[in-house]
């Protein structure tokens, strides 16, 4: 409850100190509006920053219950894609085996079973795990591995681990990644026009697709995620933020987004480097779009939320959500509803 009480009086102090909000008396009015629209208490008004003066289409932003319609229906969604999905594991031999570029397997874990080059060993404590990862950088010839856990979301269990830090990294990590699930991967080399941006983090693209009625694929929409002062995770919890992307220039757009209970921060430039958003070119950008629609071909879950990094050498899909949040597209897209698509989908989720 303390917790809650805490999140709650957070988020007023930024719709409190927010100079972007609209007057009193309309916003009153838009919340009504919202929530007879949508027949639910208006908490989306508020948590997608549609009290703000540029927000002229506040109706066309997604309600709880019509994100749940879409995430929770079998018809857009099946068991055997989405047991591919979740399990991070499984999602890595299976695009692997189909060729498809993913950060390289190099060993995991089930608890304290650690798994290498088809053989296994048990891991009892820090120091079997120190020296299990020891052997792992000297055989490799690796200096740093991405740690994941294999069904956990939103940078929960995401860690990365240095030969340079092994001892302190382990002494911090240890615990959980012997008491879960991992799976170890080389870690993505960035293009350098990203790391211009951000260098610390990998920073990804989520791109939503949907496969039509007629089996078409589409892409709905995408954003970049960056993080921010040293953080390795370009996740929101960890303070990063996300700017939309126009898909059909290839180039981001206009200021940053942040959801309400980090701080709701809006961006024009990135706060470590100074890089402006607005009109970044991405590189590998048609790529990027040309491989996702190849990735659908092989997990054809009708819809999809797809985070891609962009490496030297071209794009590398990080993974792929069947549950995704429509939370976050929604506010980066500018309100869902009015997607040429959308109407389709809610008749198509039922």
């Amino acid at each position: 409850m303390k917790t809650k009480l805490l999140l709650l009086r957070k988020r007023l102090l930024v719709f409190l100190k927010d100079k972007n909000r609209k007057g009193l008396l309309q916003i009153i009015r838009e919340t009504i509006v919202f929530w007879v629209v949508k027949k639910e208490v208006p908490y989306f008004y508020f948590g997608k920053f549609l009290y703000r003066k540029d927000i002229t289409n506040y109706k066309d932003y997604l309600s709880s219950k019509e994100i749940d319609k879409i995430t929770l229906s079998k018809n857009l969604h099946h068991f055997q894609y989405a047991s591919i999905l979740r399990n991070k594991l499984a999602f890595s031999f299976y695009m692997e085996s189909n060729n498809m570029p993913v950060p390289p397997l190099i060993s995991y874990n089930l608890g304290n079973r650690f798994f290498y080059k088809s053989e296994v060993c048990v891991v009892k404590d820090k120091k079997n795990l120190f020296e299990f990862l020891d052997n792992l950088f000297n055989e490799t010839g690796k200096t740093k591995i991405f740690v994941k856990s294999i069904t956990e979301m939103g940078g929960t269990g995401a860690y990365l681990i240095t030969q340079q830090n092994l001892e302190k990294e382990i002494n911090e990590y240890g615990d959980y990644i012997l008491a879960n699930d991992c799976i170890n991967q080389e870690v993505v080399e960035q293009h350098e026009v990203i790391n211009k941006i951000y260098r610390h983090s990998v920073n990804t693209i989520r791109f939503d697709t949907y496969i039509d009625k007629n089996n078409n694929i589409h892409i709905l929409s995408a954003f970049m995620r960056f993080g921010r002062g040293g953080n390795f995770i370009d996740n929101g919890s960890l303070g990063g933020f996300y700017v939309s992307v126009d898909i059909e220039k290839g180039t981001l757009r206009g200021k940053s987004h942040q959801l309400m209970k980090y701080g709701g921060e809006q961006l024009s430039e990135h706060p470590d480097t100074g890089i402006v958003f607005n009109d970044f070119e991405i590189p590998y950008f048609k790529e990027s779009c040309q491989l996702i629609k190849k990735a659908v071909t092989y997990i054809p879950d009708r819809i999809i939320g797809w985070d891609i990094a962009i490496g030297t050498n071209g794009p590398i899909i990080i993974e792929g959500n069947d549950n995704n949040s429509f939370v976050t597209p929604d506010i980066a897209y500018g309100g869902y509803l009015k997607h040429p698509m959308f109407k389709e989908i809610m008749k198509e989720a039922n």
